[in-house]
């Protein structure tokens, strides 16, 4: 974004959640997790692990934390409850 705009990386870190209404970071993890939840509920074999390295999750671990996190079930439970 910052090299579409011209403007700096922390120019848009502050202007963001006056624009969008939320800090980049949330938005971004918000992003990552619905694409998440969109590859999980069409993929019943989905290699969780790698999944979360495609999203820029540092490990599964994190990434299991942070989707029960938001949706209430690790990512395993959500795609049972898909099929």
């Amino acid at each position: 974004m910052s090299a579409a705009t011209g403007l700096s990386v922390r120019t848009l870190q502050r202007l963001f959640p006056d624009c969008v209404g939320v800090r980049p970071k949330w938005a971004i993890r918000v992003y990552r997790l619905n694409d998440a939840a969109k590859r999980i509920s069409t993929d019943p074999g989905l290699d969780y692990a790698r999944l979360a390295a495609e999203l820029g999750y540092s490990d599964q671990a994190h990434f299991t934390r942070d989707f029960a996190a938001v949706t209430g079930i690790p990512p395993a439970a959500y795609g049972r409850r898909q099929a």
